[in-house]
């Protein structure tokens, strides 16, 4: 079995995703939190503890690692793209960020592959996500598993899953900027 290490942004996200890699029976998986775009701080650990407490009633042989990562450290990265739309140069920015300490994180402690659990949402560009993987593969040395996890009713699936467990389902994607568009619509 290879070893994976899967970028995961929140509970309801891992659902479908590890239950799909774990069917597969090709892979010991590691859950990587590493999602320092997230605002504010109580959404924050409102999600990291969703996924603290939901996997191990879920997928008990599954482990988690949280990052040490900043807040301000995410607002460095994207400086300059607060006003890009959502799915635009921002975003890419953080993705690629998220991604990248996942890359180092698999590197440093010995997987043989990653991925993350973004491309599930329907509001997440798997293409864009696939590219910024492959181009770490290339400078980190570690394969990328490339994958749009919503094709096959990933998504629907992680909706029941969710619903199944009880699990919280934010409201926007995670960032301050995100929040604008949730916001308004639902004002």
């Amino acid at each position: 079995m290879k070893k994976l290490l899967l970028h995961a942004c929140c509970a309801p996200c891992s659902s479908s995703v590890i239950e799909r890699l774990l069917s597969e029976n090709a892979y010991q998986i590691t859950v990587f939190f590493c999602n320092p775009n997230i605002y504010p701080l109580e959404e924050y650990t409102r999600r990291k503890e969703e996924v603290l407490a939901f996997l191990p009633k879920a997928y008990p042989q599954v482990h988690v690692v949280v990052a040490n990562e900043e807040h301000q450290n995410f607002l460095q990265k994207v400086k300059g793209q607060e006003q890009a739309p959502e799915g635009g140069a921002r975003c890419a920015l953080c993705f690629r960020y998220r991604l990248e300490q996942t890359a180092k994180y698999a590197k440093e402690h010995g997987f043989d592959i990653f991925t993350t659990t973004l491309s599930v949402s329907p509001h997440k560009n798997a293409t864009m996500l696939n590219e910024i993987g492959k181009q770490l593969e290339i400078e980190y040395g570690v394969p990328f598993l490339e994958a749009n996890f919503k094709k096959q009713n990933g998504y629907l699936r992680s909706l029941q899953l969710s619903k199944e467990y009880s699990l919280y389902r934010q409201s926007y994607c995670g960032c301050e900027f995100s929040m604008r568009p949730s916001t308004e619509t639902n004002a």
